[in-house]
């Protein structure tokens, strides 16, 4: 029996490999802007409604392509105006995209893996263990679903979507193609048409990648740094002992050199009572980031099951700020949103089939503590 071709899903092709795909087979490379137009500026998945093709052409993509985004199985909002979707992927796994309302902005954290390759201590997605890489259909799917969900799919400065973080659920440089595949199609003017200012990428510090990632992208970046030394941060973010913090801000130097704009790289710092949330720890981190050009977001940890961490106190966190500022860097405190629906930051947990035993694991020494 012949095995029948996987069809091939044009949802998360940027420009440049539709232009390919077209011309692989026999047709000019212009449709590829005539596809990108339908799907990500006008939310069309059915080929019979893009009007603009010939019929013959219609049909022969029918046979060889799909536009297949992920099937939401779960879309609530908070009470303070955060929207979450779970979203199932191939496999039967889910991910997790939360959409920040704040004025005129509208912030979407999208998700790179099922689960995370990494186990940072305040962070559940990394409890759950991993399960795979997302595609970059499923990555640029996230944002697409979530525009659809805004009627009418139109293009035009009213949307919804001003901002898209790759901040959710996984490391999104450890799925480094798919992820800037995905970003491509973010800021194409043809798709989506996010200023690049307007893309973030945020790594726990995989050093090579983020250096490969200046190659070919100038988004913009933010680095989970979470701590002010190599000993604290080695027991909050483990991959600190590969690649140490002097090795990772100045990766980040390097990054931030070769943007052709004065952009600031954001450094995200959780705070965690009693841990790493003291005036010393603040003094240190102003002293550790002196030589980089950066502006310092702090979040104020937000619990979950698997953790003994606390939330800082809101006076902890303020004096921590005021170390900052005091030492000239823009500090910011994030508010905390979406956590009575569980979509804050760190919050995010989907449904994981672990291959990495670590979800079990976690499960077992919860049940042998006193």
């Amino acid at each position: 029996m012949t095995a029948v071709a996987e069809k091939t899903n044009f949802l998360g092709m940027p420009k440049a490999k539709l232009e390919a795909f077209f011309e692989e087979i026999g047709e000019k490379r212009f449709r590829a802007q005539q596809i990108l137009q339908w799907i990500h500026q006008r939310g069309v998945d059915d080929f019979d409604q893009m009007t603009n093709m010939s019929k013959a052409l219609r049909e022969k993509l029918k046979q060889v392509a799909e536009i297949r985004g992920p099937e939401v199985i779960y879309d609530e909002t908070s009470k303070d105006g955060t929207r979450k979707w779970v979203m199932r992927m191939d496999n039967g796994n889910s991910v997790e995209t939360v959409l920040i309302p704040d004025g005129e902005r509208g912030t979407l954290c999208v998700s790179s893996q099922i689960g995370c390759t990494l186990d940072c201590t305040f962070c559940s997605t990394g409890k759950r263990g991993f399960n795979r890489n997302l595609t970059a259909a499923e990555i640029i799917g996230q944002v697409w679903v979530a525009r659809k969900a805004f009627m009418p799919f139109e293009p035009g400065p009213d949307r919804p979507i001003t901002n898209v973080v790759m901040m959710g659920m996984g490391e999104p440089l450890m799925n480094f193609d798919n992820v800037v595949d995905a970003m491509n199609l973010m800021m194409e003017d043809l798709a989506y048409g996010i200023s690049k200012r307007r893309v973030t990428v945020s790594t726990s510090g995989v050093v090579p990648a983020l250096d490969r990632l200046g190659d070919v992208t100038d988004v913009s970046l933010a680095i989970s740094l979470h701590a002010p030394n190599d000993e604290l941060r080695n027991q909050l973010v483990p991959l600190n002992k590969k690649y140490p913090i002097a090795e990772l801000l100045a990766a980040t130097k390097r990054y931030m050199a070769r943007l052709p704009d004065k952009r600031k790289a954001t450094i995200e710092y959780t705070v965690i009572e009693g841990v790493n949330d003291q005036p010393e720890h603040a003094r240190e981190l102003a002293v550790l980031l002196r030589d980089l050009p950066c502006k310092i977001n702090l979040i104020p940890f937000n619990p979950f099951p698997e953790s003994d961490f606390r939330r800082p106190s809101m006076n902890a966190t303020r004096r921590f700020q005021k170390v900052m500022n005091e030492a000239g860097y823009v500090t910011t405190i994030r508010t905390t949103r979406g956590d009575d629906i569980d979509a804050a930051c760190g919050q995010l947990v989907g449904r994981v089939e672990d291959r990495t035993r670590r979800s079990q694991r976690y499960i077992s020494v919860q049940q042998v503590a006193p």
